[in-house]
């Protein structure tokens, strides 16, 4: 019978936030206020940290900086944002562990809070085709509008995103004799909470003191 294997992104698949390092990066090529954008990201970087992010403002600022370039340029700028920052970053430990899920037979899925723009490309380059992310709205050009589609995919809204993408396929959580859930945040606790299968991943502090209080393993990929 398949099983179901999700998966966090940033610090659990890579070592690295990309929604995060996505920003330094249009920084550091020159594309945004160098001084304006790295003060608000890092800020909302830490906020994310702490477990005190509030999802909507942030996508707000992230999918409004999106909306600033034509398709054409965005896709010009993550095709070097993957090559220089994203594809170093992946690490063979990693891949061999969405081989073995792949490998049974899983159904694999990513559930990021990072926008379905910065991730899309990622999920694709290591090879897991079913992506839950915070979507953005597009124009009938495919530009980014700025606007959110839908509620974001942070904390208990990776749990009420991952039921509704199982509906559509036909599919609920109970369904599967074992469930998977790798993340690495305390913020993911609703979902791990859930599922048969809980893996803290590289764990931070509160994911590991919360992991150890109820039984669940531990998985250190990496510990950069």
């Amino acid at each position: 019978m398949m099983n179901l294997a999700l998966f966090d992104l940033d610090h659990t698949l890579l070592p690295i936030d990309s929604d995060h390092e996505w920003g330094e990066f249009l920084v550091r090529s020159g594309v945004v206020d160098a001084t304006e954008f790295t003060r608000r990201n890092d800020g909302f970087f830490a906020q994310y940290q702490a477990g005190t992010l509030d999802a909507v403002e942030y996508l707000e600022f992230s999918l409004g900086n999106l909306a600033l370039f034509p398709r054409a340029r965005l896709d010009e700028l993550h095709a070097q944002f993957m090559a220089e920052v994203v594809l170093p970053a992946i690490r063979p430990e990693v891949v061999a562990l969405l081989k073995q899920h792949h490998d049974a037979g899983d159904l694999v899925a990513i559930v990021t809070a990072t926008n379905q723009f910065v991730t899309k490309p990622i999920a694709a380059a290591l090879g897991v085709e079913h992506l839950i992310a915070a979507m953005p709205e597009y124009d009938a050009d495919g530009n980014v509008t700025g606007k959110l589609v839908g509620t974001p995919t942070l904390g208990a809204g990776k749990l009420t995103h991952t039921h509704a993408w199982l509906e559509k396929l036909g599919k609920q959580l109970g369904q599967f004799e074992r469930s998977y859930f790798y993340s690495d945040s305390h913020n993911d606790i609703p979902l791990l909470s859930v599922v048969t299968h809980p893996v803290a991943t590289n764990p931070n502090a509160a994911l590991s003191a919360h992991a150890s209080l109820h039984g669940w393993p531990s998985l250190h990929l990496f510990n950069d």
